[in-house]
């Protein structure tokens, strides 16, 4: 990684109910933004999220609550902010679509794109399911209802303005396929599932407005006020209207771009790896380094959505286990990439095995022996300096090699599972030395020397996994600074007390 990092999420739209998929983005994006602050610099990492206020889903629902389009979108826009609060995201930026920073960049786009050709006027007739925002073809919409949300698509046919995808279709599939951008595309399935349906199928040009006869709330088209702009080619510019701007010669300047990561849910891959490096490729500005997909938390095998009734609302998750142990979960349970299945049980699984039995225990038998055997002053003793048997220089190896292994996966596959597995790995090889090293007996025996070794190597443990765990789970790392201080300890209850 550079000298910088800008990562966003998708723009979460305001008319959704939040559940543990917005959070799990917007998490991995927390703590991989928490910990690169730390490794290259507070202020050179930003993290962008936001809400996407347009389009006809919107509109209605404004209407059903008897509130003009503006002031539905104010009001629900909070539920992500106060959602973000309850979470402890440390986002830099959070844009909404309807600020005028917004508007401002999604109009010029429209006007250089339209000026270079690129934007046409013709005629739609499709299928359109409004709750998706999305067009389908014939084929695709079997027996006249939606292949995402199966509710009915509306068959429409009206004159609308036209993006050219199909004029850089093969332009894409050269610069997905070149050697050097490998890592355009995460993981590699999404990479492969991208470049397939850009080969097995031919781009059909973009429609992106809507007359305002059928939509009034959207953004005017500079060229066309009677039109709107498409919902998705609207949010799209969000990731470039937050961070710079373009000049008179219609060029885009930003000391944030490109972006480094854009972490978004599977289902929304074709919109940012096919729709969106085309629009940047007609403007002429550079592609981000990685888009990155991740899986779906299912329950029960079944994808999560508010008409299925089986959206799990993360505050409950927090308000029942705690913020930290959410956290924890949802970014060591599955790799980073792969589909979840999300239970209670298998949070209680993880909560009573890794945090309370491995890192819980280590915590506060090391303190429990700090204060028995030195009245809770810790051991004035610098053990990286010191010749320490075989099993104690592999611990004190791990604990100043613990960085670079954490860093390693987080930098290369965004991998917070494997990240999380090497913390654990020096958490229990500090619990197997306990076991073995029996220090009840090293205490009754008078071996002085060996016993301060013992209680300084854990706490020196304790003190690395404390700083490598702050950005997966900043509450607790918190906690552990408290009870161990520079010279002496406070401790407290235990971490995570077993649910039984």
């Amino acid at each position: 990684m550079g000298n910088k990092f800008y990562i966003t999420t998708p723009l979460y739209y305001v008319n959704a109910s939040p559940h543990i998929g917005h959070s799990y983005t917007t998490i991995a994006a927390d703590t991989l933004s928490r910990y690169l602050r730390k490794v290259i610099g507070e202020d050179k990492v930003w993290f962008l999220t936001g809400t996407d206020e347009h389009g006809q889903k919107i509109q209605r629902a404004a209407d059903e609550a008897k509130l003009n389009p503006q002031d539905f979108a104010d009001k629900t826009s909070l539920q992500f902010k106060s959602l973000w609060k309850a979470l402890d995201i440390s986002y830099n930026d959070f844009i909404r679509t309807t600020e005028e920073r917004h508007i401002k960049t999604v109009q010029k786009v429209l006007a250089i794109l339209y000026k270079k050709g690129d934007i046409y006027e013709g005629k739609y007739v499709g299928l359109y399911c409004t709750p998706c925002e999305t067009f389908w073809l014939e084929s695709q919409a079997i027996g006249g209802v939606c292949p995402d949300c199966k509710r009915p698509v509306d068959k429409i046919t009206e004159t609308n303005y036209f993006f050219k995808l199909t004029k850089y279709q093969d332009w894409l599939v050269k610069y997905i396929e070149a050697p050097a951008n490998s890592k355009f595309i995460l993981p590699a399935m999404r990479h492969n599932e991208v470049l397939s349906f850009l080969k097995l199928n031919k781009l059909t040009d973009l429609c992106i407005s809507r007359p305002k006869e059928r939509l009034n709330w959207g953004i005017p088209l500079p060229f066309a006020p009677s039109h709107v702009t498409y919902v998705w080619f609207d949010a799209l510019i969000n990731y470039i209207s937050a961070v710079g701007e373009f000049d008179a010669k219609d060029k885009y300047h930003s000391k944030w771009w490109p972006a480094d990561l854009h972490l978004i849910g599977k289902d929304i891959l074709r919109q940012h790896a096919v729709y969106w490096p085309i629009i940047l490729q007609a403007l002429g500005i550079e592609q981000p380094k990685t888009i990155f997909a991740h899986g779906w938390w299912m329950i029960n095998q079944d994808k999560m959505s508010k008409s299925k009734g089986n959206v799990i609302n993360p505050v409950d998750m927090v308000n029942k286990f705690g913020l930290d142990v959410y956290r924890y979960f949802i970014l060591r349970d599955v790799p980073f990439g792969l589909d979840g299945n999300f239970s209670p049980d298998a949070i209680i699984k993880r909560f009573n095995g890794d945090l309370a039995n491995d890192l819980g225990n280590l915590v506060y038998r090391t303190l429990t022996m700090v204060e028995k055997y030195y009245a809770g002053n810790i051991p004035p003793l610098d053990i990286y300096g010191l010749k320490l048997n075989e099993r104690e220089e592999l611990i004190k190896k791990s604990i100043q090699g613990l960085q670079q292994a954490v860093y390693a996966p987080l930098s290369s596959d965004f991998d917070f599972s494997l990240a999380l597995e090497k913390i654990w790995e020096l958490i229990n090889m500090a619990n197997k030395y306990v076991e073995e090293t029996k220090p009840w007996n090293l205490a009754k025996e008078k071996k002085d020397a060996e016993l301060k070794i013992f209680i300084r190597l854990l706490v020196e443990v304790i003190r690395k996994v404390s700083v490598e765990l702050g950005a997966f789970m900043p509450q607790t790392a918190a906690l552990i600074n408290e009870q161990i201080g520079n010279d002496s300890i406070k401790k407290g209850a235990p971490l995570f007390p077993r649910i039984c």
